[in-house]
C-alpha cells in the first residue's frame, strides 16, 4: 500500500524551559542508544529514525544571532 503524500511544513514552536529540557534530554538519549526519536510538534507526530543527520547551524545578522540544532534524514517511500 502505498505512503500517503504529506503536504509541506514549516512550523516554528517555542516551548517553556522546563519543556524543552526535557526534549532535549530525550532526543539524547536516543541518539546516544541508537534508537529512534518521537515526538509531537504543533499536533503533529513524528518519528525521527536513529540514522538521521544531526548538525548544529550558527546564523548571525545585523539585529540578531541563531543557533539551530538541525535534525534531517530522506523521506521513506
Amino acid at each position: 500500500m502505498p505512503r500517503k503524500k504529506r503536504p509541506k511544513r514549516d512550523v516554528e514552536k517555542s516551548y517553556p524551559l522546563k519543556a524543552f529540557v526535557a526534549k532535549l534530554r530525550r532526543l539524547a538519549d536516543c541518539v546516544e542508544q541508537g534508537k529512534p526519536f518521537r515526538i509531537q510538534i504543533a499536533g503533529e507526530r513524528i518519528v525521527v529514525p536513529s540514522d538521521a543527520t544531526i548538525s548544529i547551524e550558527h546564523e548571525r545578522g545585523t539585529d540578531e544571532e541563531e543557533i539551530e540544532f538541525q535534525i534531517k534524514w530522506p523521506l521513506r517511500k
